[in-house]
C-alpha cells in the first residue's frame, strides 16, 4: 500500500496536469479520515486554489449522464461561463456533479451573480445539499469575496471534511473576519478530531489567531506543538512582523536558526522585513550575505523586500546597489526604492527614476503613483506633481489612496483650489482625505476654510485624533478661542486627550490664543511630556514675553525633576525657542550662554533661525556693532529676517547710520517690500530727516510699490470680526471712530501722541486718519463697544503692531480699566494697568 506521505509529495504545485491530481485524489482521499493529516499540507495548497470538481466523487454512484450535463461539463472545461449557464438555466436535469463544475467554473471566473444563480436553482430544484455540493458553493462565495455567506453554507453542512475547515481558516485569516466563538470552534474541532498536534492543522490556527489579533492563543499553539516545520516558523515570523512585533519576530527568527528545520526563501523575506520594521540595518546586511551565500538572493520576492529594508534604514545606496543587481525588477522594486528616495527627503532623485521607469517600460500602480506624488508634495514641485496627475488621468487610475496623494500634493505645493478640486471629485472620502483638506487649509493661513470644511465633515464622517491635530492649529492661527475650547470638549468626550499629538495641539493653540493660563493648566496636568510638549511651552512662553519662565522650564525638562522620569535632551527647535525667550525680554547674558551650549556642548550647528535670534538678541540690547559683526562672520549668508533684526534695533537705539547701511541689505534681498521702506522711513522720521524721507517716499513711488495692507481680527461670542486700515464697512464704524477719537483727544492731552511716526505719508489730515484708523486699534475699540466691562480684549494682527498702537493700548488699559491681549506677527503684548509685557523689547 503507497504511504500517505508519499501521496503528499506526489500531490504538490509542480504537478501541472489537471486530471493527474483529480486522479490521485479520487483513489487515495477515502481511506481513514486519520490519514488526511498526512495529506492535508499539499491538498491545503491545492483546495485553496481549486477545490476539483471531480472531489470525493467515488461517494457517487455511476449513473448514465444527460446531453445537458456534458453538455455543461464541456463548456466548464472550455471556461466559457455563459453557455454553461445557458444550458444550466434551460434543463432541470442537472446533477450534482455537474452543479459542483459550474460553482467551479464560477469561482474561478469571480462571477458571484452566477454563482448565486446556481445555489438559487439548487434551492428551487430540491437538489440535496451534500457535504460535496455545499463544499463547493462555500469555495465559490469565499473565493468571489462573500465570505459571510459562505459561512452560512457552512454551519449547515453537517458533515465536514478537513480540507473545508482548513479552507475556511485560511479565509478567515486572509480577511480577518469572524468571531471568537467561530476560532474557538475550530480549535475544538480540530482536537476532537486528534488534529491537534498536526503541524499543518496547526499552522493555519496560527495564521487565524495572528490574523485576528490574538497572539497570545498563536504562540500557545505554536509552544505546544512538538514538530514543526518550516511553514510553522514563517508563519510565527510574519504573524509576528505583521502585528508591529518585529523584535518578537526575530528572536523567534533566532530560536529557528538552532532547531533542525531549514530555511527557505519565505523565512529570509519574513527575516529581512522584521530588520526593516525596526530600522536593524547592520542586522539586516548580516541576512544579506547569508541569503547571498545561501543563493536566496536570486529570488525576485526576497530581493524587493532587502531593496525596501535598505530604503527604510535610509542606506540608499545599498538599496539602489541591490536593485542594480536584480535579474528582474518589477514595478514593486521601482515603487520601493522611489519611496526610499522621497523618505529620505530626495524627491529629486524619486522623481528621477519614476521618469526613467516610464521610459523602461515598466507601468507603475496605485503605490508607485502615490509614492511620487509624496515626493513631489515633500519637493514642493507642483508641476511635476501636475504632469503626475495628467498621467493619472490618461491611464485612469482609480483609488481613494491616490486621491488622497493628489490632495496632500496640491496643498503641500500650496495649491488649494486643485487640493479641493480633487477632494469635490472624489465621490467616496474617507477620514483620511477630510483630514489631508482640513489640514492643508490650516497649514496654507487659510482658517476659515478649514473651520468651516470642519463643520462640514462633522455631518458625514466622525473625526478622529488626527482630525483635532488638523483643526487646531486653525484655531490657533485665528486666535479663536472659544472653537479652541470647544474642539477641546469634543477631545475630552470622545477619549483622544491620551493622545501626545492631540494635548500638544490644544496647548499650542491656547498659547497662541493668547490663553497662557490655561496654555498652563493643560501642561501641567498632562502626564506623559514629550521633546515637543516641553518645546511648546517654552516657545509660547518667548511669544509672550515670560523669558524666566521659559528659562525655568528649560531646566525642567533637562532636569530628572519628575519620578522614575530621566531628563529630555533639546533639540534644535528647543534651542530656537529658548533663545526667542532671550532676546523677547532681552536677556543677554543668558541668550549668549545658551548659543554657546548648543553649539560646544550639544554640537548642533546653527540654523538662520538660531543666527536670527542672536542677532535680535544682541540688537535689542543695544548691541549693535556686535550684532553686525556677528552677521558679517556667518559661515551662511545672512536672510531677510536677520537683516531685519537688526535694523529693528538701529531704530530702537536711533543709529540711523548703521540703520541706512542694514537697510540696503534689506533691499537688495526683498526690493518689493514697502515694510522695510517704511520702517527706515520711520527712522529718518523719528531723527527729523525730512529730506530722506522725502527722497525714500520718491524712491516707493517710482517703483510703483504699495504698502503691504494691514488687518486685523477680535473674536466676540463666537464671532471673528476682521479689520483693514480706514475700515468703514462695520456696522458699528461710527460709534468706533467716535470712540477712537475720544480716546485720541485725551491721549494729546496726557503727551502721548506728540510725534506722528509714519514717514511716508506726507499731508497733517492722512497722518491723523491713519493714527485713528490702523486695524488693531479699530478692533480694539469695537472689543471695548462690545465686550462686557472686565473682559480681557483679545486682538490679533498679521503684521507688526506699530508705535502708535502700542501707545494707545498701553493707555486704554490704563485709563478705560481693560486688560488687552495683542498678537501681532512677531510676538504677544499683555498690556495691563499702562504696561506692557514686552517692556519694549519688540
Amino acid at each position: 500500500m503507497t504511504k500517505a506521505t508519499t501521496f503528499s509529495s506526489w500531490v504538490s504545485p509542480d504537478l501541472h496536469i489537471r486530471n493527474q491530481k483529480h486522479l490521485l485524489h479520487h483513489k487515495n482521499v477515502k481511506p481513514t479520515l486519520r490519514s488526511l493529516q498526512f495529506l492535508s499540507q499539499s491538498f491545503n495548497t491545492l483546495y485553496c486554489t481549486r477545490i476539483p470538481a471531480t472531489l470525493t466523487l467515488t461517494t457517487t454512484s455511476n449513473h448514465q449522464v444527460t446531453d445537458y450535463n456534458a453538455g455543461i461539463f464541456r463548456f466548464c472545461e472550455m471556461g466559457n461561463l455563459q453557455k454553461a449557464m445557458d444550458l444550466v438555466c434551460k434543463s432541470e436535469e442537472i446533477d450534482s456533479k455537474t452543479y459542483c463544475h459550474i460553482l467551479q467554473l464560477c469561482a474561478e471566473s469571480k462571477a458571484l451573480h452566477h454563482g448565486k444563480t446556481v445555489h438559487n436553482l439548487i434551492c428551487s430544484r430540491g437538489i440535496e445539499l451534500d457535504s460535496v455540493l455545499g463544499s463547493k458553493l462555500v469555495f465559490m462565495y469565499v473565493t468571489c469575496g462573500d465570505v459571510r455567506e459562505g459561512r452560512r453554507i457552512f454551519d449547515k453542512i453537517e458533515k465536514h471534511h478537513v480540507f473545508l475547515w482548513n479552507f475556511m481558516m485560511n479565509a478567515y485569516a486572509k480577511m480577518a473576519l469572524g468571531n471568537e466563538n467561530f476560532g474557538e470552534s475550530i480549535h475544538g474541532y480540530v482536537l476532537k478530531l486528534g488534529f491537534g498536534l498536526d503541524c499543518t492543522v496547526v499552522n493555519s490556527m496560527i495564521a487565524l489567531y495572528f490574523k485576528r489579533g490574538n497572539i497570545d492563543n498563536a504562540r500557545k499553539l505554536f509552544d505546544h506543538l512538538p514538530e514543526r516545520d518550516v511553514i510553522t516558523w514563517n508563519t510565527m515570523i510574519n504573524g509576528y512582523v505583521a502585528n508591529s512585533l518585529p523584535e518578537t519576530a526575530f528572536e523567534v527568527f533566532k530560536n529557528m536558526l538552532y532547531s533542525t528545520v531549514s530555511m527557505d526563501s519565505a523565512t529570509m523575506v519574513s527575516a529581512v522585513a522584521a530588520c526593516a520594521s525596526m530600522s536593524f540595518l547592520t542586522l539586516g546586511q548580516t541576512i544579506h550575505a547569508f541569503a547571498v551565500k545561501s543563493e536566496f538572493n536570486k529570488e525576485t520576492k526576497f530581493n524587493n523586500t532587502l531593496l525596501d529594508m535598505y530604503s527604510k534604514c535610509g542606506d540608499m545606496d545599498a538599496a539602489l546597489q541591490v536593485f542594480k543587481n536584480m535579474n528582474e525588477s518589477s514595478v514593486v522594486s521601482w515603487t520601493s526604492l522611489i519611496a526610499g528616495y522621497t523618505r529620505k527627503g530626495e524627491s529629486h532623485k524619486a522623481i528621477e527614476l519614476f521618469l526613467n521607469m516610464k521610459k523602461k517600460g515598466v507601468k507603475p500602480d496605485t503605490f508607485t503613483v502615490t509614492s511620487i506624488l509624496h515626493a513631489c508634495a515633500s519637493n514642493g514641485s507642483l508641476e511635476k506633481g501636475k504632469e503626475v496627475h495628467n498621467y493619472i488621468k490618461e491611464n485612469q487610475i482609480q483609488s481613494l489612496a491616490v486621491s488622497n496623494a493628489l490632495m496632500d500634493m496640491y496643498a503641500k505645493c500650496g495649491s488649494m483650489d486643485d487640493s479641493y478640486h480633487v477632494f469635490s471629485e472624489t465621490p467616496f472620502k474617507d477620514i483620511v482625505s477630510w483630514n489631508t483638506m482640513i489640514g492643508g487649509y490650516s497649514k496654507n493661513s487659510l482658517p476659515s476654510e478649514a473651520l468651516t470644511l470642519f463643520t462640514k465633515m462633522q455631518s458625514e464622517i466622525k473625526p478622529d485624533n488626527i482630525t483635532m491635530t488638523c483643526i487646531l492649529p486653525a484655531c490657533a492661527s485665528l486666535a479663536s478661542l472659544n472653537k479652541g475650547r470647544e474642539i477641546h470638549t469634543h477631545v475630552l468626550k470622545k477619549g483622544f486627550s491620551s493622545d501626545q499629538f492631540v494635548i500638544n495641539a490644544l496647548i499650542d493653540m491656547y498659547m497662541k490664543c493668547g490663553a497662557l493660563l490655561l496654555a498652563k493648566s493643560l501642561f501641567e496636568i498632562t502626564k506623559i511630556k514629550n521633546l515637543v510638549t516641553w518645546t511648546i511651552m517654552i516657545a509660547g512662553y518667548a511669544m509672550h514675553g515670560f523669558g524666566h519662565e521659559a528659562l525655568s522650564t528649560f531646566k525642567r525638562m533637562r532636569e530628572n525633576n519628575e519620578k522614575g522620569k530621566r531628563g529630555i535632551e533639546p533639540n534644535e527647535a528647543s534651542f530656537t525657542s529658548i533663545l526667542h525667550a532671550c532676546s523677547h525680554s532681552g536677556l543677554l547674558k543668558e541668550g549668549q550662554e545658551f548659543y554657546k551650549i548648543m553649539v560646544n556642548e550639544f554640537k548642533i550647528e546653527p540654523k538662520l533661525e538660531h543666527y536670527a535670534s542672536m542677532v535680535d538678541l544682541l540688537s535689542k540690547t543695544g548691541k549693535l556693532s556686535e550684532a553686525y559683526k556677528f552677521i558679517k562672520k556667518m559661515p551662511v549668508k545672512p536672510n531677510s529676517t536677520i537683516w531685519g533684526a537688526l535694523l529693528c534695533g538701529c531704530r530702537f537705539h536711533h543709529d540711523v547710520k548703521l540703520a541706512e547701511k542694514v537697510a540696503e541689505e534689506i533691499f537688495e534681498l526683498e526690493p518689493e517690500n514697502t515694510g522695510n521702506y517704511l520702517l527706515l522711513a520711520n527712522i529718518y522720521s523719528e531723527a527729523e530727516k525730512w529730506e530722506e524721507v522725502k527722497v525714500l517716499r520718491d524712491r516707493v513711488s517710482k517703483r510703483g510699490l504699495k504698502k503691504n495692507v494691514g488687518c486685523s481680527w477680535i473674536e466676540i461670542k463666537g464671532e471673528v470680526y476682521i479689520f483693514v486700515g480706514g475700515d468703514k464697512e462695520n456696522p458699528e464704524a461710527k460709534k468706533i471712530e467716535s470712540l477712537l477719537d475720544k480716546l485720541k483727544m485725551e491721549m494729546k492731552k496726557d503727551g502721548c501722541l506728540d510725534r506722528v511716526k509714519y514717514g511716508l505719508v506726507d499731508e497733517d489730515m492722512e497722518k491723523e486718519v491713519k493714527v485713528c484708523g490702523h486695524s488693531e486699534k479699530l478692533a480694539m475699540g469695537f472689543g471695548i463697544l462690545k465686550l462686557a466691562h472686565g473682559r480681557t480684549i483679545r486682538v490679533s494682527k498679521n503684521m507688526r503692531v506699530c508705535w502708535e498702537c502700542h501707545e494707545m493700548a498701553k493707555f486704554v488699559s490704563k485709563n478705560v480699566g481693560r486688560q488687552i491681549v495683542l498678537r501681532d506677527s512677531n510676538r504677544f503684548h499683555h498690556f495691563k494697568d499702562g504696561f506692557c509685557s514686552c517692556r519694549g523689547y519688540w
